[in-house]
């Protein structure tokens, strides 16, 4: 095993090809605050990895603010950009102002013609490609479902969806590391030129969609600028498509790894929910959270100073052996499963209920139509030291008789 010392928590790669169980354990055990020294020009950053802390660190927006940035990479880098315009990376009124706007659009009575849409479009889905007798999961439904349902909520032309699914795919995580390195940048401004294109069309012609609600709400008592408004649309497209994406494609690999899970979703023995939340805390699609020490605290015997970089892993955090029993078990009954997917606090995830919901109609599906199913070749994962899972999962299967 690697000393602790020589490993980068940053290195895409260390996510992609190793198995870090033992290092989470490790460092959940004997250094629960550790501190990973800077490398070349690059500053150091702490690594929380127990449930209790993550889960205490995102309660408290005080000492872990959001307001620099919220991943690694940008903290590393000096800060985002986009920090106090986006709303991840807003703290305080202005973001609990925001956050109650949009809300009223994410309730689930609100997305309840969305949801039905999903589940139609997972049916389409499933079905279609039942019938080939085979498919790459992770492009042809799971790359697929996600993006329709944000689209539908952004109200994106159809034209434009799959430009959009190719571009949030390498924003955040690519198949190799030199194309993470290629493709990341150039994506990521596509994505925001994009959006402004939309929004400008959306304050000329607003529309029933959350782009315009964007254009039209006040915070402060001033309305958000093009900036903001852009911004926050590149932010529901990489969240709401990303994140379930990888749960859905990270679920049914999953299923294939533990066949007995699968035969007790099928005979009915595990409720769906249940079986959703597993999926959820097993896959944990956002490895990390980052945040900046607000104060100077201490933690575990080791001084925190007021703006350090802290990065909260969820990866970790969901496989606590204090927090979950039998935490390297995929079971699709477990309950209570207060896993930190979503997060916790004021930056609780957004599309919460939109991602169980889209999650849910796919285990539907595969409960009800799926017969037999099996792997069809390697899986390749996805390299990204913030997403975590699967780019790829080939499958064969049957239609239940």
């Amino acid at each position: 095993m690697q000393l602790l010392s020589e490993i980068d928590f940053a290195d895409p790669a260390l996510h992609a090809e190793e198995d870090l169980s033992q290092v989470w354990r490790r460092l959940r055990t004997q250094e629960p605050a550790h501190w990973q020294p800077g490398r070349g020009t690059r500053p150091g950053f702490w690594v929380l990895t127990r449930y209790e802390d993550v889960a205490g660190a995102y309660r408290d927006a005080g000492r872990f603010r959001s307001d620099r940035g919220n991943v690694l990479d940008t903290l590393l880098s000096g800060g985002d950009s986009a920090a106090g315009l986006m709303l991840p990376i807003t703290d305080g009124a202005r973001h609990a102002e925001l956050r109650g706007a949009l809300m009223k659009s994410f309730s689930p009575r609100a997305l309840s013609g969305v949801v039905d849409s999903i589940r139609a479009a997972s049916r389409e889905l499933v079905g279609e490609f039942l019938e080939k007798g085979g498919c790459d999961f992770a492009q042809d439904v799971a790359g697929q479902l996600p993006l329709r349902a944000i689209c539908d909520l952004l109200d994106v032309p159809q034209s434009d969806r799959q430009h959009l699914l190719d571009m949030t795919s390498s924003a955040l995580g690519s198949e190799s590391e030199l194309r993470l390195q290629q493709d990341s940048w150039v994506s990521k401004g596509e994505i925001l030129l994009y959006f402004t294109d939309l929004a400008a069309q959306r304050r000329r012609n607003p529309q029933d969609d959350i782009v315009s609600l964007l254009t039209k709400i006040q915070v402060e008592g001033a309305p958000l600028s093009d900036e903001e408004v852009i911004l926050n649309c590149y932010s529901l497209i990489l969240g709401g498509d990303e994140t379930t994406r990888l749960a859905l494609v990270g679920g049914v690999a999953a299923l294939l790894e533990n066949p007995a899970q699968w035969a007790a979703y099928r005979s009915g023995e595990v409720a769906t929910d249940s079986a959703v939340e597993e999926v959820l805390r097993w896959t944990t699609p956002t490895l990390h959270a980052g945040r900046t020490a607000g104060a100077d605290f201490t933690l575990h015997d080791q001084v925190i100073r007021a703006g350090d970089i802290v990065t909260l892993w969820n990866a970790s955090a969901n496989r606590d052996e204090e927090a979950f029993d039998e935490p390297d078990r995929f079971r699709l009954d477990r309950t209570p499963n207060r896993h930190v997917t979503f997060a916790y606090g004021s930056h609780f995830c957004l599309g919460a209920f939109l991602a169980r919901a889209e999650i849910s109609a796919v285990l539907s599906d595969l409960r009800d139509l799926v017969g037999e199913m099996g792997a069809a070749g390697p899986a390749r994962r996805v390299y990204s030291n913030f997403l975590g899972g699967l780019g790829s999962l080939p499958l064969t299967w049957t239609r239940q008789a």
